[in-house]
């Protein structure tokens, strides 16, 4: 199995019900399976313009997802990327248009304009006012004689949807929706085709390439880019939306189409409004017209007035549906007061910088080979945590104090515990800061490294034996007063032990199965070993 479905024949209905059955009893569809697939409004009276959408599933939360007050009045769905019938279409419009009409909103592909544009003709014949527009906002293929509908098409669901929700006419609604169309863009860009249930997936697109304008239902596109950032791939995607923009202000939907992290979509946001000073507002980033599982987003605008951004802004029911934001270049605000860091006095003393800096070198030597080791036990990062810390903790040495021990060892906490991530920089911080003050207090630095470890194991409760770090830098700092050859026999041993320990006792590898750790060095401590090791070579 390699996707959570179950039959692939009853995938659509079965998801429309666990929505229906999630949605609080604000939504119901009609009993017409597996033919007629229509969500609808629960709270709906006809006494207002409906507004009904649909198409092929896959691009979900559309349409069944924004059924709701100020958005759908209905949605039909068709299978996996192909189009309602006209009889599962006609079933909508019966369903909830009452004397003041309904709007269908299409998308422009062939089948959904025939089957919703017949459903139309069927409905008017039966004494009902209906109107439809057809949305066709990608600018990918300027060449094509009909632009498809994509991700724009939510902007006509919003400002139709709030403009019926107030009352509004049929021809007014159906005049905004136009509007709507008429000045909305549209493009995407992948790193990856989609998976279609039931079929392979196609590999299409080339390692290390963007594809740029492909379909919501993973066409091709107009080309494909090398690309090697996120910056990169938004900067394709705002050159061609410039030009439709003409330096007018806009609002930007940013599309997640189905399988890029929130992560990735935050620093995508970052990018848009940073790459673009166009955009005023922007709805998202969020799944809301995707593409299955494929990994790329979408970037829609529109150069909205007054009344069209108070419809945006309009409060709906479908929970699917992100509100619209002002982009906010005003959100850095000091630290409170006793927490910015103190920078220390530095003086200068050159055999402490050659050890720190040798250190350094070693933990970004053996970046490639911690990872690996911890992708066994962890989530393979601890040499990139280690390897990004010892960066810039050379890029700091000129600001510290290297001629005095004991504010060079709180030093060196405060700057790791700013630089390294996760447990890692606290229990840095903690073992640097405790040495510091046993130093000050006139111990021996020798002696107030191991100081600084007793407060790691009372604050952390890991000990020799628990397969960490501690099972190497405690036998390496005992064994230090007899010198760094001594030490580092001492490291390696202890960190060669780990590898037969089947059963961690602190940190991620505690979560890990036996077989996974069972020869296998924890890379913590295999970090110690090295770095002692090339202390020794050098010394």
């Amino acid at each position: 199995m390699t996707q959570f479905i179950n039959d692939k024949q009853n995938l659509v209905t079965e998801a429309i019900d666990g929505l229906l059955a999630t949605a609080g009893g604000q939504l119901y569809r009609l009993d017409g399976y597996p033919h007629i697939k229509v969500v609808c409004r629960s709270d709906w009276d006809k006494s207002k313009v409906a507004l009904i959408s649909g198409g092929g599933s896959g691009h979900e939360p559309a349409h069944a997802g924004f059924v709701g007050q100020g958005l759908l009045t209905a949605a039909v769905c068709g299978e996996v990327f192909a189009s309602p019938s006209v009889d599962a279409v006609l079933a909508g419009i019966l369903a909830v248009t009452g004397s003041a009409g309904c709007l269908l909103v299409v998308k422009n592909y062939t089948g959904d304009r025939l089957n919703f544009g017949l459903a139309a003709e069927r409905a008017r014949a039966m004494g009902l006012k209906v109107e439809m527009v057809v949305v066709d906002d990608d600018i990918a293929l300027p060449d094509l004689p009909q632009a498809r509908g994509v991700a724009g098409t939510l902007f006509v669901h919003k400002i139709a949807g709030a403009m019926a929700e107030q009352g509004a006419t049929l021809d007014q609604v159906t005049h905004a929706a136009q509007q709507v169309i008429d000045g909305t863009s549209s493009i995407g860009t992948s790193l990856d085709t989609c998976t279609v249930p039931g079929s392979p997936k196609e590999d299409r697109i080339s390692a290390g390439n963007v594809e740029l304008g492909l379909g919501i239902h993973g066409e091709p596109g107009v080309e494909q880019v090398a690309c090697d950032s996120a910056r990169q791939a938004m900067q394709l995607v705002v050159r061609k939306l410039k030009p439709v923009m003409g330096g007018k202000k806009v609002v930007a939907l940013l599309n997640n189409l189905g399988g890029t992290t929130p992560l990735e979509m935050s620093v995508l946001a970052n990018e848009l409004v940073s790459t673009c000073d166009n955009v005023t507002h922007v709805i998202g980033p969020s799944l809301l017209m995707t593409s299955l599982d494929m990994h790329g987003f979408s970037v829609s605008v529109i150069d909205a007035d007054e009344s069209q951004l108070a419809a945006l802004a309009a409060p709906v029911g479908a929970s699917a549906w992100p509100q619209m934001q002002a982009v906010n270049n005003s959100y850095v605000q000091p630290v409170p007061e006793g927490l910015a860091p103190q920078a220390p006095v530095a003086s200068e003393d050159a055999a402490a910088r050659a050890t720190i800096e040798q250190v350094c070198d070693l933990l970004v030597a053996a970046q490639s080979d911690l990872n690996e080791l911890d992708a066994k036990s962890g989530d393979g990062d601890t040499g990139s945590t280690l390897a990004t810390a010892a960066g810039a903790l050379k890029q700091s040495l000129s600001r510290m104090p290297l001629a005095e021990p004991d504010r060079l060892m709180r030093a060196l906490g405060n700057e790791l515990s700013q630089t390294m991530g996760g447990s890692s920089g606290v229990i840095m911080a903690i073992f640097f800061n405790a040495s510091g003050d046993a130093c000050a207090a006139g111990a021996s630095v020798e002696a107030s490294l191991l100081k600084g470890l007793e407060r790691v194991s009372q604050v952390g409760g890991a000990v020799v034996g628990d397969r960490t770090m501690i099972d190497a830098l405690q036998p390496a700092l005992e064994a230090l007063p007899g010198g760094l050859e001594k030490a580092a026999a001492a490291a390696r041993k202890g960190a060669d032990n780990t590898a037969t320990i089947g059963r961690a006792k602190a940190g991620r590898a505690a979560y890990v199965p036996e077989d996974n750790l069972i020869g296998n060095n924890d890379p913590g401590a295999e970090a110690v070993a090295r770095v002692f090791e090339g202390l020794a070579t050098k010394s």
